[in-house]
């Protein structure tokens, strides 16, 4: 199974994002654009990619060490910007340190759960809103718009594990799905169970 760790803003703050990515589509050239589907915005902590079932209970186990090691912290959704011409997202202001520190953990609790997880690299907090097809899109008018979206605050309190279906139809616009199989509160407390 596809898996990863991640942040899941809640409905009210995509919601706001929701609106700002609608007038992103009504843009010249937002038809190069494949826009990632609201249900499956997310913050990606940590991917692991392919994940053996057997290795399922002590990924649960490591990342509810993780999540209960690390206190509850204030995000909002802010700015935008892209990774060359192909992947636009929307930024995130707030406790970034805790935020990169509970990236760091997932990662670790990933490897510790023997998962051979890719190159390390320094966390950059993002949430994906599209990406251009083909050779890509310019993305000058899309982060125009971004730039000035200021998302309201809220308290992320809960560690997710995602898994990821990638599309097999072949059906244009097809978008992977994304299911929640498991949760943990941040600062300890709570079952642990999805």
């Amino acid at each position: 199974m596809r898996l990863f760790a991640a942040v899941l803003p809640p409905s009210e703050r995509l919601d706001e994002l929701g609106r700002v990515v609608d007038r992103l589509r009504g843009l010249p050239g937002a038809g190069g654009v494949r826009w990632a589907s609201r249900d499956g915005w997310h913050l990606t902590l940590a991917f692991m990619g392919e994940v053996d079932e057997a290795l399922l209970p002590e990924v649960r186990a490591r990342l509810e060490r993780a999540a209960s090691r690390t206190p509850v912290f204030p995000l909002r959704l802010h700015g935008g910007g892209h990774f060359g011409r192909r992947t636009l997202w929307a930024g995130v202001a707030g406790d970034l340190d805790t935020l990169r520190l509970l990236a760091e953990r997932s990662d670790a609790a990933a490897r510790r759960a023997g998962i051979a997880m890719g190159e390390h690299r320094r966390y950059r907090a993002h949430l994906t809103v599209g990406r251009g097809r083909g050779e890509g899109v310019a993305m000058g008018p899309f982060l125009d718009v971004l730039d000035g979206f200021e998302g309201g605050r809220w308290e992320v309190d809960e560690l997710v594990l995602v898994r990821s279906e990638l599309p097999v139809s072949g059906v244009k616009g097809e978008q992977p799905r994304y299911e929640r199989i498991g949760s943990w509160p941040l600062g300890g407390g709570g079952s642990g169970a999805g």
